[in-house]
């Protein structure tokens, strides 16, 4: 009897400490909100595009050696990683936050709004955090700091803040595939990869999840279609590439609309710009199509892929002109492990409750943590950043795109919770 009452002692101990260690770390993930937010506001005024996120590395980089970890920079150009040890050997965590900005002109009327001019496809542009980047260096930069102060688990977390998800800059190479191939996943050797995305339209304190494919593969196709410039009043002395290029982007929308088996997946096909001629009397020698491909189905995507091709070249061929059409491979699906996403999905009630977690529908944007995803384990998951009360939610990637910054503590809490479960299994 009395060894039992000593071991019911013991473990009543071990629950009361526990609890406490936990309150501890509740209060200082709260206390740090202030400063994730300063922090985000500091990169939204100041954003930069892919490739080009110097200021914005140099502050993440002095932030995690203040913190004392090993600090990498100049990974893919100008991504950062930290890599933080905790006290007892285990697995191999990384905690992953994209960059970069867009070449997008703020609208939002902020204290703290962008007027920063960057450069694209050799033109200047306005730069805009328009996708939520900035919420997420803070977030991570935010879990930084408090597992550094709690680096009581077994294992090692490595901080990977990753540039150009929006693409990199024509003519090079960028984002999480440059890191992959640099080698950002091994020494130490990574054993999964968790990733967050804020949205501008999912309420505050809510999460969605999707095991299996949380977001499309996404390709970007060029076609070039030549013709004969003619003066616009005599328009049967030359072959009008524009009047091909409409008839071609016509074509290609019948692909979806009429070969892709969209019961099975969804599938989306857009263009989004053509570019042809100088004036209104000169039919032009030339006219040049930018489009993009968003699949949730790899046999889908090669289909779809291999009708793009026979299709623009013929179509053209129809209107006595040429054309030609290149497709990169682009970004993969994002894939959710299905074993790690039921393994974490009491990390996620933990912090959200239960009531605020939802398993979701894939959607049609595109996320380059694909490349982590393929190598290792992954988790993707969307993080609310709508205002509940607000009666408009504006989509990423617009002048008006807006984040209510009472969303993004719950990043830190369900980073931080994600990793110490993780780590301790």
């Amino acid at each position: 009897m009395k060894h039992t009452t000593t071991l019911l002692l013991a473990g009543l101990l071990m629950v009361t400490a526990f609890a406490k260690a936990q309150t501890s770390l509740d209060k200082e993930i709260n206390a740090i909100e202030s400063k994730v937010i300063e922090w985000r506001r500091d990169f939204h005024e100041n954003p930069e595009l892919g490739n080009r996120e110097f200021k914005t590395a140099e502050k993440i980089a002095k932030h995690l050696k203040s913190l004392g970890m090993e600090v990498k920079t100049g990974v893919a150009y100008t991504g950062v990683v930290g890599i933080l040890k905790g006290k007892k050997p285990g697995k191999v965590l990384a905690l992953r936050a994209d960059i970069d900005g867009l070449p997008v002109k703020e609208r939002a009327d902020l204290p703290f709004k962008s007027i920063a001019k960057g450069e694209y496809r050799g033109a200047e542009v306005p730069v805009m955090h328009a996708c939520g980047h900035d919420t997420h260096i803070a977030i991570l930069m935010g879990v930084a700091e408090v597992l550094a102060k709690n680096n009581d688990f077994a294992g090692t977390v490595k901080f990977i803040f990753q540039p150009a998800e929006e693409g990199a800059p024509p003519g090079e190479e960028g984002g999480a595939k440059l890191m992959v191939e640099e080698g950002v996943l091994d020494n130490p050797k990574v054993d999964a990869a968790f990733g967050l995305h804020i949205s501008s339209q999912q309420p505050i304190n809510t999460i969605a999840y999707r095991p299996g494919g949380i977001m499309a593969a996404s390709q970007s196709f060029e076609i070039h279609v030549k013709g004969k410039q003619t003066h616009g009043s005599q328009p049967w002395g030359g072959i009008d590439p524009i009047m091909a290029a409409v008839k071609i982007i016509d074509g290609l929308q019948t692909i979806v609309s009429r070969e892709a088996p969209l019961t099975q997946e969804a599938a989306v096909l857009s263009i989004g710009k053509i570019n042809a001629g100088v004036r209104s009397n000169i039919i032009p020698e030339e006219a040049h199509i930018v489009g993009t491909l968003r699949t949730l189905d790899v046999g889908m995507q090669k289909m779809i892929n291999a009708r793009m091709k026979e299709m623009v070249p013929a179509i053209a061929a129809a209107y006595r002109a040429e054309a030609t059409i290149t497709i990169p491979e682009g970004y993969p699906i994002t894939y959710n492990d299905p074993e790690l996403t039921a393994q974490m999905l009491p990390s996620f009630e933990k912090t959200a409750g239960k009531e605020n977690v939802f398993n979701v529908n894939a959607v049609t944007g595109a996320e380059d943590f694909s490349f982590f995803a393929q190598k290792v384990p992954g988790l993707y998951f969307f993080l609310g950043g709508k205002d509940p009360n607000s009666k408009e939610a504006f989509p990423h990637h617009t002048p008006d795109f807006y984040i209510d910054e009472r969303g993004m503590l719950l990043g830190v809490k369900t980073f931080v919770q994600m990793t110490h479960d993780y780590l301790g299994q």
